[in-house]
């Protein structure tokens, strides 16, 4: 069915696909090689197409195209910032008389990221997420049920022919996860038997709960892909224990799509290296060891709509040395520590990850079933609690003393609440830091 769907629509889904699917098993020094042909060939109508990087390249002294990996190094980082300032500047004059595809991206500051991709750009991004999907044991066609804020459901006729036909999923509103919105979802997984549970990770793990407090047992996926938010260690224990399989995690974002994902050894996320350039620094610019904990900052191989080249996604991760034991080519980054904005700060300026913080209170401290940090000033932070039952009297000195001796000087508050708020998109955040530095 598919194939007759790419000659009537001139999709390139499956072209795209095909090719990611050859050169996934290639040697990682040939895959080096492509992606230094690719950032020549993006740069270069990048240097030539755009405002922007024509004045970026001349300021930073280079020539009209990128063709090296150390020649990427000399452009400056390109921030949020950057983009919402300078947006027609860095849309692609070749690009204005085409049909483009519009996304709108959230952020901490509550101002969104306006991002433009043609439907070329959209294929291959979606060929690349189903390389890796493959990875799990999902086969092409079966049904998928997905734990999604706000989902898209089809609208037009050729959006439900093909939702019926090519990517039958039912969905989970994350918006309104309830016992009973998990039960109505439960009863549709019977209809339709999906085969893959995908969502944002917190909300799997909200899924897992609520239908093990519910004595739902026959959700059954074959594989579980968990993305758009930090998996804690925790959180994946009870989902694959509820569900009964491992969960693959991936890692990406609207600006510049898959970025990583988990194989079927679960040893780090391969890169997707493509279509994206990844790079991990530290603070002063240069590259960090592997293992150390770094910015994540990405160049997008394939958009020349609207590049983004040496992209800080505010993002916080480590590389992995080394090839990862399933032969693949592609190399290995570690799972995302944080975002920026997740980063709580102490008196002294040092920095500490919020998600560290919610692992190591989750698995020392009883009776906590979810945590939301939220740093409203060097000397005063707020935990938000969600109690079990089972919330012991000592649990809440120990919480205070723990933040209290991690936070020397700092008010640590702690208000018990009903529920952690979600983002507009149906995500959480583990903790927020609203302290400016």
């Amino acid at each position: 069915m598919e194939p007759v769907w790419t000659a009537l629509t001139g999709a390139s889904l499956l072209p795209a696909w095909a090719a990611l699917e050859r050169t996934q098993y290639l040697p990682l020094p040939i895959l080096r090689d492509r992606q230094e042909q690719l950032l020549r060939q993006v740069s270069a109508a990048a240097c030539r197409d755009t405002a922007f990087y024509g004045r970026r390249f001349a300021e930073a002294g280079l020539g009209t195209e990128l063709r090296s990996l150390d020649e990427l190094r000399k452009l400056p980082i390109l921030t949020k910032r950057d983009i919402r300032a300078h947006a027609p500047d860095l849309l692609s004059r070749r690009a204005r008389d085409q049909r483009l595809l519009e996304f709108r991206t959230g952020g901490s500051t509550g101002v969104p990221l306006i991002l433009f991709i043609s439907e070329e750009i959209s294929h291959q991004r979606n060929a690349a997420a189903r390389r890796s999907n493959l990875w799990t044991g999902w086969k092409i066609g079966e049904p998928v049920g997905a734990v999604w804020g706000n989902p898209k459901l089809p609208r037009s006729v050729k959006q439900r022919l093909r939702h019926e036909l090519l990517d039958p999923v039912i969905y989970l509103d994350t918006m309104s996860l309830s016992p009973d919105s998990v039960r109505a979802f439960a009863r549709e997984w019977r209809r339709e038997r999906p085969t893959m549970l995908f969502g944002h990770a917190h909300s799997l793990y909200l899924l897992a709960r609520t239908a093990a407090e519910c004595g739902i047992d026959d959700i059954r996926p074959r594989a579980i892909l968990s993305t758009s938010m930090m998996l804690l260690a925790q959180e994946r224990q009870v989902i694959e224990q509820v569900f009964g399989v491992r969960v693959f995690d991936r890692y990406g974002c609207e600006e510049v799509g898959l970025i990583g994902c988990e194989c079927e050894l679960h040893g780090g996320m391969h890169v997707n290296i493509d279509h994206v350039i990844v790079e991990f620094l530290r603070a002063d610019g240069e590259t960090a060891a592997p293992g150390e904990t770094a910015f994540v900052v990405v160049t997008d191989l394939i958009n020349d709509v609207m590049p983004l080249i040496r992209y800080r996604v505010e993002d916080m991760a480590a590389s992995v040395s080394g090839p990862c034991a399933c032969g693949r080519g592609l190399p290995l980054m570690d799972r995302v520590a944080g975002r920026v904005a997740d980063f709580l700060v102490r008196a002294d300026g040092t920095q500490v990850a919020g998600v560290s913080l919610i692992e190591n209170t989750l698995t020392k401290i009883p009776g906590i079933e979810q945590m939301q940090i939220v740093q409203e000033a060097l000397d005063r932070i707020v935990l938000k609690v969600v109690p079990e039952p089972r919330f012991a009297s000592e649990s809440q000195p120990e919480l205070q003393r723990y933040f209290e001796s991690t936070f020397p000087g700092a008010r640590v508050e702690i208000e018990i609440v009903a529920s952690i708020p979600r983002e507009s998109n149906g995500k959480y955040r583990f903790a927020i830091c609203r302290v400016s530095l």
